[in-house]
């Protein structure tokens, strides 16, 4: 029978693994967060085909079987307690070296956050339970088997299955502490959204399938120079997003500016109903997030939302013909006409209402001249005078990762890294014709497109052809954008498909010379590669 000494030694075995299976956990959690905490997401991102992950697990399982079962056989003859010793020992040894080999350096970090400092610890939890459990059973197990060699290995080997078990074990410690969390989480946008209701402040929400940051961003630089104006930071545009920005900047403003992204039917209603809004700024509708919501006359349909709640409302050209409840300003009351881009910047007339005033921006691309001009027109409706309006938009400062101009070593690197819709990556490509020198193209593709996914990638590659090279990085989006750039008579030998950036980067190290662009289109974040 197992003795009191056997059982303290399992607990100091199954503390061990469960904390360096922990570890091992990270990049799982890691793809969690970016999911918005969706545990389904999380699971589909595992056992989609080809993850790299999921064969480093699998990888894990069989060296550690294989490991234990070797220890059990070698140095049965020191007894079974010296055997299952030296076999979780070279257990522990795999998992160190799993963790040092594969660092897991996720493109988006990691948030240290007290959600994820809590999934971390009940996830060690769960998996010292089990471990535990599973050693005592398999203790009582191995009293039964009378040979040494297939004691010792009953003992440690089934323990090699546990990092097969992480995204499930994950799957459902998340689960469980959305008992927790989900509540929590309610009321924190419940509180702080009645922070803002109890402003004076105008508050506006900025939509759109496309270009809203970038609006957002435009905007308060405009807006700067007569308000006081708060804007919600970087891509924070869910309720704790908004919620969070109220907490840590406050509300002491004169124009409180609310990004507001929908992956799901209901999103922009319940922005809508923590912001209340009195302008919004619609930017377009196009075919983004058909994977979630189906059909663009749903995404149309959500959107339109903001456009029925808001007094005053922007539209953008694709946006115009939603419903509205309120007095609006649309293309025909504004745009930018006569746009011309060049490698240095973008000039165009600005027309809002009877006025025009030529401009000229360092920011690349009709589709900047476009956000700009929608930026002004919410700015000359929030009561700012069009001539100021106009003196501004010359300062304006590009978007980070939006098409900016970035140099180095005499190369042109145009980083659209955070580009993800058809619209914006084709004029991306329309840019990058107009550098000299070489020009090449590092891209994973476009996503969230639903049933038009492949066929926009495929469209995507046709774009390239021209080109002096096309990297295309991962398996996911690969062919068929492969496809549709030989399809369209480009050159294989000017493609390459590399597994990562980092690749892609070391490739482009060895090509690259001065006077040549490189375009980077859209940098996915892990969960979609």
């Amino acid at each position: 029978m197992p003795t009191l000494e056997m059982y303290l030694t399992a607990a100091a075995y199954a503390i061990v693994l469960a904390l360096l299976l922990t570890f091992t956990a990270a990049p799982l959690l890691g793809i969690l967060q970016q999911e918005g905490y969706s545990g389904r997401a999380m699971l589909r991102w595992v056992y989609k085909k080809g993850n790299m992950l999921k064969r480093r697990y699998s990888l894990l399982f069989l060296s550690a079987l294989l490991l234990t079962a070797l220890f059990s056989l070698v140095f049965c003859f020191a007894g079974t307690e010296a055997a299952v010793l030296l076999a979780f020992f070279a257990y522990g040894l795999l998992l160190l070296t799993f963790l040092f080999a594969f660092r897991f350096a996720l493109k988006v970090p990691l948030k240290r956050t007290g959600r994820a400092l809590r999934l971390a610890v009940f996830l060690f939890l769960m998996l010292f339970a089990l471990l535990f459990g599973a050693q005592i059973g398999l203790l009582f197990a191995a009293e039964e088997v009378s040979s040494l060699p297939l004691k010792a290995f009953l003992r440690a080997a089934p323990l090699s299955f546990a990092p097969l078990l992480l995204p499930t074990l994950l799957f459902l410690v998340n689960c469980l502490l959305k008992i927790y969390e989900v509540p929590r989480l309610r009321c924190f946008v419940k509180r702080e959204g009645k922070v803002l209701a109890a402003s004076p402040c105008i508050k506006v929400g900025i939509t759109g399938s496309f270009g809203k940051t970038s609006v957002k961003h435009f905007a308060r630089q405009i807006l700067e120079a007569q308000f006081r104006v708060i804007a919600t930071p970087a891509s924070f545009n869910t309720p704790a997003g908004v919620a969070r920005c109220i907490k840590e900047q406050g509300v002491d403003c004169e124009i409180f500016l609310a990004e507001m992204g929908a992956r799901h039917t209901g999103d922009i209603g319940e922005l809508c109903d923590m912001v209340r809004p009195t302008f919004g700024a619609i930017t377009g509708i196009t075919g983004q997030h058909l994977e979630t919501f189906g059909t663009v006359e749903a995404v149309r349909k959500e959107k339109g939302v903001l456009a029925e709640r808001a007094e005053t409302v922007v539209l953008g050209a694709s946006a115009e013909s939603l419903d509205r409840a309120g007095a609006l300003l649309e293309g025909r009351d504004f745009g930018a006409e006569n746009i011309v881009c060049t490698p240095d910047g973008t000039q165009f007339d600005l027309v809002l209402g009877e006025k025009r005033f030529p401009v000229k921006t360092r920011l690349l691309g009709r589709h900047a001249a476009e956000d700009l001009a929608l930026a002004a027109a919410l700015s000359f409706a929030l009561g700012m005078p069009a001539e100021k309006v106009a003196s501004r938009l010359p300062l304006v400062e590009p978007m980070p990762h939006r098409l900016t101009l970035l140099k180095g070593n005499g190369v042109n690197i145009l980083d659209d890294s955070y580009n993800s819709n058809t619209e914006g990556a084709a004029e991306a490509v329309r840019i990058l014709r107009l550098f000299g020198g070489a020009k090449y193209v590092v891209t994973p593709g476009l996503v969230e497109l639903g049933e038009l996914e492949e066929k926009k990638n495929a469209a995507l590659g046709e774009s390239f052809v021209g080109l002096d090279g096309v990297i295309l990085v991962g398996e996911t989006r690969a062919l068929p954008i492969r496809k549709g750039y030989l399809d369209g008579g480009g050159e294989e030998g000017k493609l390459t498909i590399v597994p990562t950036l980092s690749a892609a980067e070391k490739l482009l190290g060895e090509t690259l010379r001065e006077g040549d662009c490189v375009l980077f289109l859209n940098d996915l974040p892990d969960k979609y590669l």
